[in-house]
């Protein structure tokens, strides 16, 4: 049964959860615009710049590489340290007065081209040339159209406006400055990727047991009722309030555009106090997930809650094992429990609260604030990760597809909004709509909190990987649906069709990351990559067994109690 009033508050989380992009940063930046020709075919590489005032170490700053002259140093003990001066005149548009034995030239952007600089430069002896820009960003330094000497000799690096005023400065101040100029390479595989792919996995892993033992349970204690023929019966059938919605193919389809609508508007409003809206919006989702029947407000509590309730579970030695398997029970089966899950108060907004959920929700509250308040520091990822799993884990809770056609209708349509809005978005609006919000650009903010991340562990870009709710949601909910499958139909691992998705899954997430390491951490849109294994995988074999006829329509099976079918005698009305 489906509590169709639960449906605004959920349709609205998932909004948060469309969020899809496999990212770690990227350190190459590939061109197809800038002119290339011999001589001038760099990568735009991104270049580390350590620098020392009086030979103590003081701010690293971080460049771009020119697309002429010679590559960089890529490991550090191996760049030099060399002494940056001035150029006189200050753009280096004409030869310098100052004499130049190998030290590193610091000039403006100035009137004349950036390979007209580094030919000067390179002619009056500097070992190489450091632009200023005129701007707080960094600009890609091409060759002119019509410039026919690009074999330069040095290299040529970009600073931000910032960064070379501070150099300027000191140098002005009589200290003398030199700096290291070397682009490290990013390692091919990082740690945080692993954990990454773990927790993909495992999220979709718990919420399809949690997903699965919920139906079974519901439809167990459905069949006792129908056997015993009680008024009680027929009363739930009347009411729907199992608290879950099943998604339609209507909705599946409109989901994709309000999704595509709500990124377009992280797009556009991206400033600070809109990435503030979002982390509130993100606690509170972290922290409950409410729904309504049709009787009152009926509140559906985050996993948070219930992974408290369950170490406390636990603790007390009566954790039921199902299939080697821990499963979660519901808090009203706790015998520890059990009176303070059964006994509910009436809140103004909330409807009817069980004291059990009262005395749990304020932990999970101060856990969200906590993160809310210190999410700027180096450690915040690991609450707002804690966050993002429970509130997935709950959504795949309480959101089901109810049949195989729905599953390929969201899919299908995730699919394309995946690739449209990573890639194809580029034509309309000259950058990718879904790394730029990704990143948080304009915000201030270190990305938008509806990610997974994990600090790039053996890195020496640092940064971090990140994976979007959606890919972790959306396949999920195809996932859950085939291990309720399994279950209702009495299938086994190797008969059924969980195993086989779950490990589709994972197969489509590490190629996504073979593919992010091939771009040079350039974001993908995993979905592209997830799909056609999770969704091709599930068709096959289904079309292999002859079910997906079954599959298409009808969907889960409806579930028999053996022990009552024995006995199961049919109600007179």
């Amino acid at each position: 049964m489906v509590s169709h009033g639960a449906s605004t508050y959920t349709v609205a989380s998932m909004f948060l959860l469309s969020f899809t992009l496999v990212l770690s940063g990227d350190i190459v930046h590939h061109d197809d615009v800038a002119p290339t020709r011999p001589g001038c075919a760099n990568n735009f590489v991104l270049v580390k710049v350590p620098t020392y005032v009086d030979g103590v170490e003081n701010s690293e700053y971080v460049g771009v590489g020119a697309r002429f002259g010679p590559t960089l140093e890529s490991k550090e003990k191996r760049a030099n340290h060399t002494r940056v001066v001035l150029a006189d005149p200050p753009d280096c548009c004409s030869k310098p007065k100052n004499k130049l034995t190998s030290e590193i030239i610091l000039v403006h952007r100035g009137k004349c081209s950036f390979t007209t600089k580094a030919n000067i430069a390179d002619d009056a002896g500097a070992s190489a040339i450091i632009i200023i820009n005129n701007q707080t960003e960094l600009f890609k330094m091409v060759c002119e159209v019509n410039e026919t000497d690009v074999n330069i000799g040095i290299p040529a690096v970009m600073l931000p406006q910032d960064a070379g005023i501070n150099l300027e400065r000191h140098i002005k101040n009589n200290s003398i400055v030199s700096i290291q100029l070397y682009s490290p390479h990013r390692p091919l595989v990082d740690v945080a990727e692993v954990f990454l792919w773990l927790m993909a996995v495992g999220t979709i892993l718990c919420a399809s047991y949690w997903s699965a033992w919920t139906a079974r349970e519901a439809a167990i204690e459905q069949e006792k009722l129908l056997k015993d023929g009680s008024d009680e019966y027929v009363n739930t059938e009347n009411v729907g309030s199992n608290g879950y919605v099943e998604i339609s193919t209507a909705s599946a389809i409109l989901f994709v555009l309000f999704a595509s609508c709500f990124l377009v508007m992280l797009y556009k409003l991206m400033s600070y106090w809109f990435v503030e809206i979002l982390v509130v919006l993100f606690c509170i989702g972290g922290i409950e997930l409410h729904g309504a029947n049709v009787t009152g407000v009926q509140p559906y509590f985050a996993v948070m809650h219930k992974l408290i309730i369950y170490i406390l579970h636990v603790l007390s030695g009566t954790a039921n094992l199902f299939g080697g398997s821990v499963i979660m029970h519901n808090v009203y089966s706790f015998r520890w429990f059990q009176h303070a899950a059964q006994t509910f108060v009436k809140l103004p907004f909330f409807g009817v609260v069980p004291y059990l959920a009262l005395a749990v929700t304020p932990f999970c509250i101060v856990f969200a604030v906590i993160w809310a308040v210190y999410r700027r520091v180096s450690y915040a990822w690991i609450g707002q990760d804690i966050l993002g799993i429970t509130l997935i884990i709950t959504v795949l809770q309480i959101v089901r597809i109810p049949n195989l056609k729905v599953g390929t209708v969201l899919l299908s349509c995730a699919f394309l909004y995946d690739i449209f809005w990573v890639f194809v978005s580029k034509w309309w609006f000259h950058e990718s709509v879904m790394i730029v919000v990704a990143r948080g650009d304009k915000s201030g903010e270190d990305g938008i909190p509806m990610l997974l991340k994990i600090p790039r562990l053996f890195d020496p870009w640092g940064g971090y990987s990140i994976i979007g709710f959606g890919d972790i949601l959306l396949p999920g909910l195809l996932v859950a649906f085939s291990l309720r499958y399994d279950w209702l139909a009495k299938r086994n691992l190797r008969a059924g069709y969980f195993l086989w998705a779950m490990t589709a899954y994972g197969l489509g997430l590490f190629v996504t990351y073979v593919a992010l390491n091939l771009m040079d951490g350039h974001g993908q849109p995993a979905l592209l990559y997830i799909v056609p294994f999770t969704l091709g995988t599930f068709l096959s074999l289904g079309m292999k067994r002859g079910e997906l006829k079954i599959l298409w329509t009808r969907g889960e099976p409806e579930w028999v109690c053996p022990h009552i079918q024995e006995d199961h005698q049919p109600i007179n009305h």
